[in-house]
């Protein structure tokens, strides 16, 4: 699984429909309001490298009211949520 985060920046008056836009598309499993130089955040996840292509500019940029993105792709996952969940086979934590 390739994860890319893509920083959005948005027309103001039109943040919340953009933002609610984009988490319609394929490949994009959490978008987030934020502070800073950006207005958005999503977090694409696909199969390969290639889908990256197809979502951030091929839909993502043509969303109406997105001005700019910005994407960085990651390398490794270190959340122990998203490791957990790749490596569970059923076991019951022991507490």
């Amino acid at each position: 699984m390739v994860t890319a985060i893509v920083h959005i920046k948005a027309d103001v008056d039109r943040i919340p429909e953009v933002a609610e836009a984009i988490a319609e598309i394929d490949g994009v499993s959490e978008v987030y309001s934020i502070t800073g130089d950006y207005d958005l955040l999503a977090m694409v996840r696909v199969p390969h490298y290639e889908r990256i292509a197809e979502v951030v500019p091929g839909r993502i940029n043509k969303v109406g009211g997105v001005r700019h993105t910005e994407t960085h792709i990651a390398f490794r996952t270190y959340s122990r949520h998203d490791l957990e969940a790749a490596f569970s086979i059923g076991l019951n934590d022991a507490d």
